[in-house]
């Protein structure tokens, strides 16, 4: 029995457009190049020492996450290949972000945990969704808006390290943003949980009454 790939219960904003098999879309390009941030960011921040680059680095890679899903809808380009790169994307960074962050003190370890922990969370339920032959669940609002946040809040908290006219607002505002992205990311997973739940129950009900 073929499943299909997990759906949201409410239209997506890519409005009715159906993703397409397109490879070489402005959009892809856009996820291809905040890919390429990744290690290049880690460079310039763990070993070159370069905090200037590597906050606008970090500011171009989280201001460009809204960037690729606008123009692939404004294009119509959406793909299913783009579908797969923006999360990744986010994930990449808010990961290598925090590895960094880690290293250098700029972040407490329990802060990392604490979001680390969330992704076990989604590995699992996406591990338990690929069971019973779905995909991963479409991106929700609630966790692009934490994305959104988190990596707003890594440039400013890292400002704030290297700024010392101004390092007590500027990290007040960074970790005001860091909490809040924290809270939201736990609420969008708790969320996903949710839906593969679900698609499980649903699927082991088809599975009875076959």
């Amino acid at each position: 029995m073929s499943r299909r790939p997990a759906r949201a219960e409410h239209p997506r904003d890519t409005g009715e457009q159906a993703p397409g098999d397109q490879v070489l879309t402005l959009p892809n390009l856009i996820s291809f190049g905040r890919l390429l941030g990744v290690p290049l960011f880690l460079y310039l921040f763990l070993v070159a020492r370069a905090d200037v680059a590597a906050v606008v680095v970090l500011a171009v890679g989280g201001t460009t996450d809204w960037v690729d899903g606008w123009i692939a809808r404004r294009l119509r380009q959406v793909s299913r290949l783009g579908e797969l790169l923006d999360p990744l994307a986010d994930r990449l960074y808010i990961l290598a972000t925090l590895i960094a962050f880690t290293v250098r003190e700029v972040v407490p370890w329990q802060f990392t945990a604490a979001l680390l922990a969330r992704e076990l969370l989604l590995l699992g339920s996406l591990a338990v969704l690929r069971r019973y032959g779905y995909g991963p669940p479409p991106v929700h609002y609630v966790g692009k808006t934490a994305t959104f946040l988190l990596l707003a809040a890594f440039p400013v908290l890292l400002l704030a390290t290297g700024w010392s006219a101004a390092a007590t607002a500027t990290a007040a505002i960074g970790w005001g943003l860091a909490w809040w992205g924290l809270v939201l990311y736990w609420v969008a997973g708790g969320m996903y949980v949710v839906q593969a739940a679900r698609l499980v129950r649903a699927a082991r009900g088809s599975g009875a009454a076959a």
